[in-house]
């Protein structure tokens, strides 16, 4: 299995799914700034909306664990990863239904249980899809794959914030300012058929409901000898640790572009209506930086790749342009951007495909970007914000792959207790906010530099606990052809 090649056909019907997660994701910050006027929240309270949904994923996968301890069993290994996609597809779906009571009834409370429940099916999804995308091929571009499939997720959340204000506030040239909760119902609905839609498709596609979990971390390892074979997954370092960066990794990401919008408008007098553009560039960011990353999983030779890593972010760069221009937005002030995703795409060189030197790289460049953003005004601090999606953007990936290389049979349990900690993006979004209310958005930012700083941590850490187990990521790096 260790040369195996990629599966495309599997692969490309898989990816479906985490293009929705983004979808809904970027478009809560759409709803953030409609709910606080709406319902007259202060920024903190306005929070909630992310806090529902990120907790939502704690809580599903605690039933996940919790469920499999009942059976005595792994529960995607008793009822298969397709069919856990599947039934999480469906739980999403229903949450959707809860918008249109909500939205007539005009219930913040009915709304923010929707999107957890919608939360709630995402954890299933994550648990099963994001190990699915590592094993798909040869262990060595796991982490690529993964990206791949990150980036096919940041094309959700670069058009979700387009589609969901057109929606929501109509014809975006008009300058309407004013949007009923109940403009809110028909956007989730058709999210909610386009579930269902979904989950049926990908029950009759060929993509695996089992997969060997052992063979997969023998060919992880340089000297199999080495693996650690524990009793839990709590035993692994890489893991224990590894919750904690996915919690404060999710967190300075969904925190840092659900506090910007507050800053655009206080800050910088820019109307709720005109924020898409800027919310949408921050998700196109993480798009950018992942097709970039993604590079690594196409099976050519290094010159072509080198290439690619090069292409691939101004393509992605373009289709943010050419949303925004079809959507009719002035998006001339962000063609000086292209300067910042020269920086990440040699940062991404420089890590060699090496997961934690990549996050290492990657943190620090996220520390300098807020910082930069709370000492400058004006479009320099904008452009300094919005780049943090850049530098978040092969986070996930890194970390997934870190935290669960050589866990073997623990890997579900692993990635259960990974998707776990996905509540930080509520949690961290709740914290900034409530630290806003005190000093100011504009030096609210802070809690993210505490954040990519234990992210630079992890990275050196991890990177000696595998090696200790006898997983050489240079060599993963290596072989995987960066």
């Amino acid at each position: 299995m260790a040369h195996q090649q990629t599966r495309w056909s599997q692969f490309s019907v898989l990816v479906t799914v985490f293009f929705f997660w983004g979808f809904v994701a970027a478009s809560n910050d759409i709803l953030i700034p409609v709910f606080k006027k709406a319902f007259n929240l202060s920024q903190a309270q306005s929070q909630w909306v992310s806090m529902a949904f990120y907790v939502a994923y704690t809580v599903g996968s605690l039933v996940y664990f919790g469920t499999s301890r009942l059976v005595g069993q792994d529960l995607l290994n008793r009822i298969g990863y397709k069919n856990g996609i599947c039934i999480g597809l469906l739980v999403s779906a229903l949450g959707t239904l809860l918008f249109y009571p909500a939205a007539n009834t005009g219930s913040f409370a009915l709304m923010l249980t929707g999107l957890f429940i919608v939360g709630l099916g995402f954890a299933l999804q994550q648990i099963a899809a994001n190990p699915l995308a590592i094993v798909m091929g040869n262990p060595a571009t796991g982490a690529q794959r993964l990206t791949m499939a990150g980036g096919v997720n940041n094309f959700g959340t670069t058009i979700g914030p387009l589609l969901v204000s057109f929606a929501i506030f109509g014809s975006l040239a008009t300058g309407n300012t004013e949007a009923s909760i109940e403009s809110v119902k028909v956007p989730y609905l058709v999210l909610g058929a386009a579930f269902v839609l979904v989950a049926l498709f990908i029950r009759f596609s060929s993509v695996p409901n089992h997969i060997d979990l052992e063979a997969v971390a023998t060919d992880e390892a340089e000297d199999s000898a080495k693996l650690a074979h524990k009793s839990s997954a709590f035993a692994y370092p890489q893991l224990a640790l590894g919750m904690l960066a996915i919690f404060v990794y999710v967190g300075v990401e969904v925190s840092t572009i659900s506090n910007l919008p507050a800053y655009l408008h206080e800050g910088l007098g820019i109307e709720n209506h005109n924020l898409a553009p800027y919310v949408s560039l921050y998700w196109a960011s993480l798009m950018i930086g992942r097709w970039t990353g993604a590079a690594g999983a196409f099976e050519v030779g290094a010159g072509v790749r080198r290439m690619l890593m090069l292409i691939l972010p101004f393509l992605a760069f373009g289709v943010y342009l050419a949303v925004n221009a079809i959507a009719r937005h002035d998006v001339s002030q962000f063609y000086g951007y292209a300067g910042v995703i020269l920086l990440m795409v040699a940062a991404t060189w420089l890590s060699r495909g090496n997961p934690a030197r990549m996050l290492l790289y990657f943190a620090l460049c996220g520390i300098a970007a807020l910082l930069i953003g709370m000492f400058t005004t004006g479009k320099t601090s904008v452009v300094a914000f919005i780049s943090v999606g850049l530098f978040c953007s092969t986070m996930w990936p890194c970390i997934f792959a870190l935290a669960i290389a050589g866990l073997g049979r623990h890997t579900n349990q692993g990635s259960s207790l990974l998707i776990m900690m996905i509540m930080g993006g509520g949690w961290v979004s709740l914290a900034q906010g409530a630290l806003a209310d005190r000093v100011g958005v504009h030096m609210s930012f802070w809690v993210g530099v505490a954040c990519f700083a234990y992210l630079a941590f992890y990275a050196v850490t991890a990177s000696g606990a595998l090696r200790r187990q006898g997983i050489d990521l240079d060599r993963l790096g290596a072989s995987g052809g960066h």
